[in-house]
């Protein structure tokens, strides 16, 4: 895209110009698209407030939504120029629901044209992308606007019902007469943003799971910058994005087309209050965006989904000029960070020296944790992706990478079917010359 048709809600600005903070209330059809208006923009150091609706289940029984979830405008950030990054301090992450319903999923065959998290439509009018209405609760509660048929592309094949503390901290599902009453008030309970368009999930009332005690660690199912290309938000990732390559709908694609995504949707529970995510800038401003909030999820997110909430989320954004990556990077919390990669203890290192000593070695190497988004269409294509990630930013090979990865981290799965983290220790030398050491130290010190 040339510089001069970068839609900006402000006048021109400078590197150095911007607001102190955007407040992000608006949301996206459901698809990011980088010719569309940003918001802001934001100056480099500056913050992005959000009051952001539930990702999956509502956008997705909501077929007007196109991209499968419904996430905010992108944020233009100032000074932030292709073959840049951001990176993204999380400060803060807050659930605002209090209740929400999720479960696996079943595809409705006569509800969608080839993706039913783009493209649904109506089996009556045929109309794809139709408007709707929510009438009572029941999983056939969602109704063309037009016709009145039950038009859902989703429903579910296991599901429950899940209210939450006052504190939010421990959440219990919910009996089948208690996931009805909630679903009378399915909004409310959902706390959806005003300028929300989705039918709340809450409405669908399933309750396979009852008694059933989950603790909250809420976190960013999406959050990262715009595509070079427009595409639906769901499928701004590695795996999900190749279910556009030749699909009928509008926004199908060629398989060389999936460079130009992001791999801002990862569903990777890493991405939580005090970590760190640096993402590539693949247009110009970046166009910062979020949604998908979940309160908590394993690794893997093996049922397809988890707990969509509504919530509020305060993020700063840090302009790295000339860094040139293809995909995230993430330095979680230390809590966070598999055994192996956590940074080495003084007793840990005074040990090391010792045998160093002994057969005569000059120096330890210095290192501290990084972790590397992959992403592909199944978990061994992820892994290679998330390896040759590491390799490249490194400037190393991608054996030095498995052998690395294999004695001081791990390949933890974010989400299967095809998006995992190549996380271990990195030589400090080499984060240093690349730029983020300081980020690095923020999260976990100078390095061990």
């Amino acid at each position: 895209m040339a510089k001069d048709e970068t839609v900006v809600k402000e006048k021109k600005t400078t590197q150095n110009n911007g607001h102190e903070t955007v407040y992000v209330d608006e949301f996206v059809d459901g698809v990011l698209d980088p010719k569309k208006t940003m918001l802001g923009p934001v100056r480099d150091g500056g913050h992005i407030m959000v009051n952001t609706t539930p990702g999956c289940w509502g956008p997705m029984i909501t077929p007007s939504i196109r991209g499968g979830h419904e996430v905010t405008k992108p944020v233009y950030v100032s000074g932030a120029e292709v073959g840049d990054a951001i990176a993204i301090r999380i400060k803060d992450i807050t659930v605002t629901s209090m209740a929400t319903s999720s479960g696996n999923d079943q595809w409705m065959e006569d509800r969608f044209l080839g993706d039913p998290y783009v493209a649904g439509k109506c089996p009556t009018c045929d109309e794809v992308w139709p408007e709707t209405r929510v009438e009572g609760i029941g999983q056939e509660s969602v109704r063309c606007a037009k016709c009145g048929n039950d038009v859902t592309p989703f429903t579910f094949t296991n599901g429950y019902t899940i209210f939450f503390d006052n504190n939010r901290e421990i959440g219990v599902t919910l009996h089948k007469k208690a996931a009805e009453e909630v679903g009378k008030s399915a909004a409310h309970y959902a706390a959806l943003p005003e300028k929300s368009v989705q039918n709340p999930i809450l409405a669908f009332c399933p309750s396979d799971l009852v008694g059933v005690v989950a603790r909250l660690r809420p976190f960013m199912g999406q959050l990262g910058t715009t595509p070079a290309i427009a595409m639906p938000d769901s499928h701004n990732a590695g795996d999900f994005g190749t279910f556009l390559v030749g699909a009928p709908h509008a926004y199908g694609i060629e398989a060389d087309d999936l460079v130009h995504r992001t791999d801002g949707h990862m569903d990777i529970d890493a991405v939580r209050a005090g970590s760190i995510l640096i993402c590539p800038v693949k247009v110009p401003g970046g166009g910062v965006y979020l949604g998908d909030m979940h309160a908590m999820q394993g690794d893997g997110e093996i049922a397809g989904h988890t707990t969509d909430v509504s919530g509020t989320v305060n993020l700063q954004v840090h302009v790295l000029k000339g860094l040139d990556i293809d995909g995230p990077i993430i330095l979680p919390v230390k809590e966070d960070l598999p055994y192996l990669a956590q940074p080495l203890t003084d007793e840990e290192r005074e040990k090391a020296e010792t045998v160093a000593i002994a057969w005569g070695l000059e120096s330890l190497e210095a290192s501290a944790p990084v972790s590397f988004v992959g992403t592909g269409a199944d978990l061994n294509a992820a892994t290679e992706n998330g390896l040759q990630r590491a390799a490249d930013f490194l400037d190393v090979s991608v054996p030095e990478v498995q052998n690395r990865a294999t004695i001081t981290g791990a390949i933890e799965i974010g989400r299967a079917p095809g998006v995992v983290q190549v996380t271990f220790r990195a030589p400090v030398d080499k984060l240093e010359k690349r730029g983020i050491m300081p980020y690095v130290q923020d999260q976990y010190g100078n390095g061990s």
